[in-house]
């Protein structure tokens, strides 16, 4: 297995430029690699495949995605909307509203306090983030952030490079430790529960995670077998999976003859053959044209919409979060700067500055980060160069 340490600022090992979820460790890791479709070698392939290992969860068959029995909840599955199974700790409905207080940092919109509950005291977030701090070096990529995602909506966490968002979700994917402060994802501490963690979430992360060598098919396989899909329905799982990102007919191509389209869809059936209760996607749209980013996102709410699965995404296309968000959080300097749905940041600038037409989403954000050139910002020369490949093999 490889492992990387810590990223630091400029040219240093990054954990996601091979993605994928550590061992349940935080010991700076040897540098070894294998080949990914190892039978023999479930934690191998986890690594070549850029995913999170869960060798202890137990899955069930899950039925279809728009049926999700009881079984299902023992592999971290979303209950269908109004379906009452739900994991330890967790007993609130998709989209229960926090309470919301005012804090300084916050432009113009209040922000829930992390750690509400709702009316019978339980976890009314899908995630929650209480004075995070993570930094490399001197530099505080997350700098004290608060941060709630409600079960059962499409949050947006957008921001200038540098602003410290894939740092934070590597903190609440636990690819990297919690040092500071509280990371809670439907009431498991990120930091002491982490296989449990792990256990309820998907993630995409910026870096290619489909393997080009394999076909689409033995690539979402390798994942089902990763997150411990019974043997017994796996094959199921795997054809209901590609099914449902419209990829049953190109199941058995090679994933390097895909369009750019199409591997995004393939990496979202690789996370979703574990029925997540929570889907992370870092930037899933990277590097495609506009049809593509379309069909991507149609695949994403078709799904969401029959689980009441969860989505925590980051993006520079402002269109796309205006669409598809149910509210955004504004990240500058490693803290939320301002919550809000589209609307409700748009009209509060529109306030701020006496305008009479609504400005875009763009002006909030130029106004929340002003020129956002940060010499600052974590990472490097490295996350650059990851990054563009990316938007090159998809493009």
């Amino acid at each position: 297995m490889t492992r990387d340490t810590a990223d630091t600022p400029g040219d240093t090992a990054d954990p996601t430029d091979r993605p994928g979820a550590p061992p349940d460790t935080t010991a700076t890791p040897d540098t070894s690699t294998e080949a990914a479709g190892t039978a023999s070698t479930v934690d191998a392939s986890a690594e070549r495949a850029g995913t999170v290992s869960a060798p202890d969860a137990s899955a069930e068959p899950a039925g279809t995605f728009s049926t999700v029995d009881a079984s299902a909840e023992r592999a971290g599955a979303v209950s269908a909307p109004g379906a009452s199974a739900e994991p330890a700790g967790t007993a609130s409905p998709p989209g229960a509203p926090a309470e919301v207080v005012r804090t300084a940092d916050t432009v113009g919109v209040s922000v829930a306090s992390p750690g509400t509950t709702d009316e019978v005291g339980a976890f009314a977030e899908a995630v929650s983030c209480a004075r995070l701090v993570y930094a490399f070096g001197d530099t505080n990529a997350v700098d004290g952030l608060d941060l709630d995602v409600r079960e059962g909506e499409v949050f947006g966490l957008l921001g200038p490079n540098g602003a410290g968002k894939t740092t934070a979700i590597r903190c609440i994917t636990t690819l990297l430790p919690v040092p500071t402060g509280t990371v809670r994802v439907f009431g498991h501490d990120a930091a002491r529960e982490r296989m449990a963690v792990r256990r309820l979430l998907g993630y995409v992360p910026q870096q290619l995670s489909a393997d080009s060598g394999l076909t689409g098919r033995e690539n979402v396989a390798l994942f089902a077998r990763v997150f411990d899909v019974p043997r017994r329905e796996r094959a199921a799982r795997v054809a209901q999976a590609l099914a449902a990102v419209d990829l049953a007919h190109a199941a058995d191509r090679l994933a390097g003859t895909y369009s750019g389209g199409m591997v995004r869809r393939l990496e979202l059936a690789q996370a979703l053959v574990s029925a997540p209760r929570l889907l992370i996607l870092d930037e899933p749209t990277i590097g495609l044209d506009p049809i593509a980013r379309t069909g991507v996102w149609e695949h994403i709410n078709a799904i969401r919409a029959a689980t009441g699965m969860t989505v925590l995404f980051t993006t520079h296309y402002m269109d796309e979060a205006d669409q598809y968000c149910d509210r955004i959080g504004l990240m500058h300097r490693g803290r939320i700067r301002a919550l809000g749905t589209p609307v409700e940041l748009r009209r509060s600038l529109a306030e701020r500055q006496g305008a009479d037409a609504l400005p875009t989403l763009e002006d909030v954000f130029r106004d929340v980060a002003g020129s956002g050139l940060d010499d600052n910002s974590a990472g490097g020369f490295r996350d650059v160069r990851s990054t563009r490949r990316t938007a090159r093999r998809v493009g």
